[in-house]
């Protein structure tokens, strides 16, 4: 069985990433509160993306839920990354 990772830097794959996606995460900050995958590096937000079939947001619109807002306070790697991928 081949695994395919989308985040080195905690080990997360691609199947992990799309779990969390049928399980309710549909945007990287989602995924990143639910298994860290782009709170490090951030060099796979954009590879998350990919794989939610979405492209960044365009600045305004929406934000995420309040509790993915504690993982950006916490990990402001992530928030650069995502803000730079807008």
């Amino acid at each position: 069985m081949s695994r395919v990772f989308v985040c080195n830097c905690f080990g997360v794959t691609e199947a992990q990433v799309k779990q969390h996606a049928q399980d309710g995460a549909c945007t990287p900050r989602q995924i990143a509160s639910a298994c860290k995958a782009g709170t490090d590096c951030g060099s796979c937000v954009r590879r998350i993306q990919a794989l939610l079939g979405r492209t960044a947001q365009p600045r305004g619109e929406v934000r995420e839920r309040r509790d993915t807002a504690a993982v950006l306070a916490a990990e402001p790697v992530l928030a650069k990354a995502l803000d730079e991928a807008a």
